[in-house]
């Protein structure tokens, strides 16, 4: 993978303007006064990285508080990687309605255990390229999974942490993949596990697309683009 120069440059750039040695140990404040992003919730509930792979499959595009609700009744039923063949895709659609984009999410699920059975022996891997082999895996998801379910180095780019580094003036970038790039040049890696987490808590409670709640926010006077 590569970044072109000018990115770097402006990674380079903007890191300088803004204090994320700062910001961080405010934001982990934040996360643990709000509720926890669905797939910490599971890690945290489970400690089992095949159910943080689903949640983390199943999140995409869906609200935390809807796949909360799925995911939960869903773990009543299905434990591990081989109990989804005890049923047909159809059956799986139903189970986790109404998910964005069930349907598909429910093929995914479908050719999960034959992938990994065959290449992982059942094990949800920890590196990213293995887990993009994954059906329903883009790089998002498995920077995720990464992270949370094994606790290794990862720098995982949702619309959140797209749009509020991009906001903060931390990055300038175009693309999420353009952002994780970025990312992985400017910030130090030993806030790479709890980047995601604390962002997306932030984005999600204050730092809105439209009318974030700026007079709320308690890293204001940080922010490079307020209003943005």
């Amino acid at each position: 993978m590569k970044i072109a120069k000018t990115e770097i440059a402006h990674a380079k750039e903007s890191k300088a303007s803004f204090d994320i040695d700062a910001v961080i140990p405010i934001l982990k404040v934040h996360f643990h006064s709000v509720r926890t992003p669905v797939v910490d919730f599971i890690q945290t509930k489970t400690r089992d990285p095949f159910k943080v792979l689903v949640a983390t499959i199943l999140s995409a595009r869906t609200k935390d508080e809807t796949t909360t609700k799925v995911v939960t009744k869903l773990f009543e039923i299905i434990h591990n990687y081989e109990d989804i063949n005890k049923f047909s895709v159809a059956e799986i659609d139903k189970m986790i309605y109404p998910v964005g984009f069930h349907r598909e999410k429910a093929k995914h699920l479908k050719q999960l255990p034959n992938i990994l059975k065959d290449k992982f022996n059942g094990i949800v891997p920890s590196e990213i390229d293995d887990l993009l082999l994954l059906p329903g895996v883009g790089r998002k998801t498995a920077n995720l999974v990464r992270a949370v379910a094994w606790g290794l180095p990862a720098v995982c780019v949702d619309v959140h942490v797209h749009r509020i580094s991009n906001r903060w003036g931390y990055v300038t970038t175009k693309t999420p993949f353009d952002t994780e790039m970025a990312l992985r040049q400017i910030l130090p890696e030993k806030y790479w596990l709890v980047f995601n987490s604390y962002v997306v808590a932030f984005g999600q409670n204050l730092c809105y697309p439209r009318k974030p709640k700026c007079g709320e926010c308690p890293i204001y006077k940080y922010c490079a683009r307020i209003g943005v």
